[in-house]
């Protein structure tokens, strides 16, 4: 490979991660989310790695079916449930556990004949506002899915927190209170806590956990004290630079000229862009390091390369130098603050053409199916 363009997945990291996430959640079982192709860290990749977790959550059986192929028994949570009534066969045939969230899918349930009964989880809309029965229909709907032949005993029940990730708003105490309140009395099991519920919210962690993001290295905070926990980044983006030029005061870098040298100075480009998934919208400033040294950003983003200002790199620098991108000494999240959007999109959008490599640690990449 002559681009040395790649993203390197330590499974060390997503297991130490994940054993962060275990103590956290005191006796809770944990639920590891790995949609979205393990956040974009691959999803089967993702999967061994974690396979400590008591269950996996995906939202789709095009994520959940290659788990079960893969040979991976764990308990596996399909967190939109069926999006049309012949899923509900698939489901019972793989062996998944369904979130219900809607009349119609409870009316499914109701009339279907499956090979095995289901595992169902009730989704209670608490305050988020998206998903879920509203409080004043989850009593019915909870003794409709008892009474369902198709549906396994023990029905569980689940919300998700849409403001988890700020510790100063008070929704997420009323959504605790609404759940508990249209939940008490009814037998089951119980999931509230997302990454940041579980970190900040010792209220969420119930009987389930689902901690998604933090699994992946990045705090689901969004401010700059969060609470401490010692993530390790999974993900490490990196390239190398391809040319160093030294450019006079008042040349413009880059399409539309939008950045100008404001001294003659050295500038690097590197191969990456956002042909890679590298976010064209992120702005100068926005951080790298070179050989391992904080630098900058300048001019916009192309499809295949970035600019880079060096003035603020130790010398030597040279060409085939390393420049990370996020991970390892460059938190995900911080580069997400500086291009406008959060951590999980920068994972989730690294494109097919980065070289994706697995970190080994002693246990191996791929260990035998379980």
């Amino acid at each position: 490979m002559s681009r040395e363009t790649r993203a390197v997945v330590s499974v060390s990291a997503l297991r130490h991660n994940l054993a962060v996430a275990r103590q956290a959640a005191g006796g809770a079982r944990v639920m590891a989310v790995v949609k979205g192709n393990g956040y974009g860290h691959g999803l089967l990749r993702v999967a061994y790695a974690l396979r400590g977790a008591d269950a996996f959550a995906v939202t789709c059986l095009e994520e959940a079916i290659p788990l079960r192929e893969a040979g991976l028994a764990h308990p596996i949570v399909l967190l939109e449930g069926p999006y049309e009534p012949s899923e509900v066969q698939l489901a019972s045939r793989y062996r998944l556990d369904v979130v219900v969230h809607s009349e119609w899918q409870i009316s499914v349930l109701e009339n279907v004949r499956l090979p095995r009964p289901v595992n169902v989880w009730l989704k209670v809309d608490s305050g988020m506002h998206r998903l879920g029965l509203p409080a004043e229909d989850v009593r019915s709907a909870y003794q409709r899915l008892v009474a369902a032949n198709s549906v396994a005993p023990h029905v569980r029940m689940m919300t998700h927190l849409a403001e988890a990730d700020d510790l100063g708003s008070g929704v997420t105490e009323e959504q605790i209170a609404c759940f508990d309140a249209v939940t008490d009395g009814l037998r089951g099991e119980r999931s509230i806590a997302n990454s940041a519920g579980l970190l900040g919210w010792p209220a969420t962690r119930a009987g389930w956990v689902r901690p998604g993001i933090m699994l992946y290295g990045a705090t689901p905070f969004d401010h700059a004290d969060p609470p401490h926990a010692p993530l390790r980044p999974a993900m490490t983006l990196s390239t190398r630079i391809n040319a160093i030029y030294t450019h006079r005061a008042g040349d413009a870098i880059g399409y539309g000229g939008t950045w100008v040298c404001p001294e003659d100075m050295p500038v690097a480009v590197a191969a990456i862009g956002y042909g890679d998934g590298y976010p064209r919208h992120a702005p100068s400033g926005t951080p790298v390091l070179v050989n391992g040294s904080r630098a900058q950003l300048i001019g916009r983003v192309s499809m295949d390369m970035i600019t880079i200002d060096l003035r603020h790199v130790p010398a030597p620098v040279e060409i085939g130098d390393p420049v990370t991108l996020w991970g390892e000494g460059l938190p995900a999240e911080e580069v997400a603050g500086h291009a406008g959007t959060i951590a999980y999109e920068l994972f989730c959008t690294v494109t097919q053409r980065v070289r994706f490599q697995e970190e080994r640690d002693a246990h191996g990449t791929y260990p035998d199916p379980v």
